[in-house]
């Protein structure tokens, strides 16, 4: 144990030494695993996402023009007599002309010329608890359509499904892409380390004339390889960190879907990165010393 202070210091001496050397390999680690965190903050996101929309259904029901009153509030009793169901706003004509123009913003002079509103009043309902529905959406959505005074019903399990696709999808290209990074990353140490070894080689060289232990001229190298992996990782996941931040103070808008809110990735996912990002620093110069000393 007294000779871990020793051993601490070594390797600090071989970093500064090296620092050149050793700043590119950290800075190209902290991009690698970055580009990795980022892939699980979407991950995440997306997941979280989908299943917030999967423990509800949101339907519009799309009006007919020139509906009257009565016939609205027939169709707005028909909705609440439905399992589950709520309607969270009637939007008028004038509402979703309003709408669409907050939507397009800066474009929104492209809809001046229009002679009359194109678009028709509906109402946004929710079913709660997509699970207890004892009928199928598409059977609900069927019926409303065959109410008189409606002209169309959209439903978001529509894309809901899309979504599911790109959440594999994104998980696939995370998996590949993360093997990639590791191997760059371990490839990226293992070098980092060979240039430190071969600095000191000759110093090497007498400490094992002298009697020294394999152990003991390895472990600052080592030490070396866990250092440049913690800080990699501590930096890596607080530049991760400030990109969630930064996208907290934007207010996005999917598909009518209302405002995504971001999370930040879990808490043992942000330790499997440190932890991943020191095992790959000293597995990298394990390899490295491999070349050198018999194991």
């Amino acid at each position: 144990m007294r000779l871990w202070p020793y051993f601490f210091r070594q390797a600090l001496i071989n970093i500064n030494n090296n620092r050149v050397v050793h700043f590119i390999g950290l800075g190209t680690m902290v991009v690698s695993l970055l580009i990795f965190g980022t892939f699980l903050l979407v991950f995440v996101n997306i997941n979280t996402w989908i299943e917030g929309w999967g423990h509800s259904l949101t339907m519009s029901v799309y009006l007919q023009d020139g509906i009257k009153e009565k016939n609205r509030e027939k169709i707005a009793s028909h909705i609440r007599s439905l399992p589950a169901a709520e309607i969270k706003r009637f939007i008028s004509k004038e509402e979703a002309l309003k709408d669409l123009k907050s939507v397009l913003g800066s474009e929104a002079g492209l809809l001046k010329d229009l002679s009359k509103n194109p678009l028709p009043a509906s109402f946004e309902v929710i079913f709660k608890y997509v699970t207890d529905l004892r009928s199928d959406p598409q059977i609900i959505k069927k019926e409303l359509e065959s109410i008189d005074g409606v002209e169309e019903v959209q439903y978001s399990e529509e894309w809901l499904k899309r979504f599911e696709g790109l959440m594999n999808m994104i998980k696939l290209v995370g998996f590949i892409i993360g093997g990639l990074l590791f191997i760059g990353i371990l490839f990226i140490v293992i070098n980092t380390i060979k240039l430190t070894i071969y600095s000191r080689k000759e110093e090497i060289e007498i400490l094992k004339l002298v009697g020294a232990t394999d152990w003991f001229v390895k472990t600052p190298f080592l030490l070396e390889g866990v250092i440049q992996g913690m800080l990699s990782g501590i930096l890596a996941i607080l530049t991760l960190f400030s990109v969630y931040l930064f996208l907290c103070t934007k207010k996005m808008h999917f598909l009518g879907l209302g405002v995504l809110e971001f999370i930040f990735i879990p808490h043992d996912y942000t330790l499997s990165i440190f932890l991943i990002s020191i095992a790959l620093g000293l597995g990298g110069s394990f390899i490295a010393l491999r070349r050198f000393f018999e194991v």
